[in-house]
């Protein structure tokens, strides 16, 4: 399986990246969502996107938003990663497709066990 990890932050990139490396995963990574898209147009299936919300050139929203407008990649799981801590910004998430929101900062523990709960890491 393959998932997309999209943050502005190259450290962040990396820690999320080695977390879900250990859980089997192939890592690809982009610094913002127009790059992100880039990324899903040209390697095919992804089935996991972690997203960062607050990112220059294209927001994790606005990423989420793209996504779900596409037919091509309605079952890839998007997980937002985020700092963006208020329940209003986290429901508007998830009624605009997110599968599931981690608040920054965030164990290894945190991130298997949303993975488990959408179903792509075993309980």
């Amino acid at each position: 399986m393959r998932a997309l990890v999209v943050d502005d932050s190259r450290a962040i990139r990396s820690i999320i990246g080695k977390s879900v490396r250990e859980l089997g995963f192939e890592v690809l990574e982009a610094s913002h969502g127009g790059e992100a898209l880039e990324r899903l147009r040209s390697h095919g299936v992804v089935e996991l996107a972690l997203v960062d919300w607050n990112m220059p050139e294209m927001n994790g929203f606005d990423f989420l938003v793209a996504v779900r407008a596409n037919p091509a990649w309605k079952d890839m799981i998007v997980v937002m990663v985020t700092t963006e801590t208020e329940m209003s910004q986290m429901q508007r998430a998830l009624e605009a497709g997110a599968n599931e929101y981690v608040m920054k900062p965030f164990t290894r523990d945190v991130l298997r066990e949303k993975l488990q709960l959408v179903g792509l890491v075993p309980v």
